[in-house]
């Protein structure tokens, strides 16, 4: 291995040394608690060193939430599986309210937390598009076999995403026990109430 490779290995292992420390710390204290002296103090270095591999805590969010979306993407090839269309986009939901509910710190940080008051919005966009896509080349395929009552991709995504993304947020933030739903049958709740919403849109 030449010094440049040696040196590029270095480089990726210390950021994920930082970015490691860095969701750890905003799962367990919360982003707006956590600074990045915080993190160089937990991984025994400078804050200056940080600052070396991340302008600021925000771009350490970006980061975060990039491998967090990766997860979501990786289950979604995992379990939306299915030749049929829109079997699989029940799949994709199911997935997803799983996702959530498996993984609350990480989805509050992807999706719920406010995006800090200098975000990139392109940053945002990058981060997510690709599990974005899993979910509209699953819809489109619908669209053009004529499954769902939907003619315009971008209305389809955006409902089916907003009650997928309602029924978990309401679980998170505990809005559900106004319901008096038990906690064991939360997950079955939900994925009845998403395949009844899909059953709406279905032709």
């Amino acid at each position: 291995m030449g010094i440049s490779e040696r040196k590029e290995r270095e480089r990726e292992e210390m950021k994920q040394l930082i970015m490691g420390a860095a969701l750890k710390m905003f799962l367990e204290d919360g982003y707006a608690k956590t600074s990045i002296r915080n993190i160089a103090d937990a991984i025994e270095y400078s804050p200056g060193t940080i600052y070396l591999y991340y302008k600021d805590k925000d771009e350490l969010l970006f980061e975060v939430q990039r491998h967090a979306y990766g997860k979501l993407l990786e289950a979604f090839k995992t379990y939306a599986t299915s030749k049929h269309p829109f079997e699989r986009l029940a799949q994709v939901c199911k997935t997803y309210i799983s996702f959530g509910l498996e993984n609350p710190e990480l989805y509050d940080l992807m999706f719920i937390i406010r995006a800090p008051m200098n975000a990139d919005e392109s940053q945002f966009k990058s981060n997510g598009e690709d599990s974005f896509k899993f979910l509209v080349d699953t819809l489109a395929e619908c669209i053009t076999q004529g499954l769902i009552v939907f003619n315009d991709i971008q209305l389809a995504a955006l409902q089916v995403w907003a009650m997928a993304h309602g029924l978990v947020s309401l679980d998170l933030r505990c809005r559900l026990k106004v319901m008096m739903i038990n906690d064991v049958t939360i997950r079955e709740t939900l994925n009845q109430s998403m395949e009844e919403y899909l059953s709406c849109i279905r032709k």
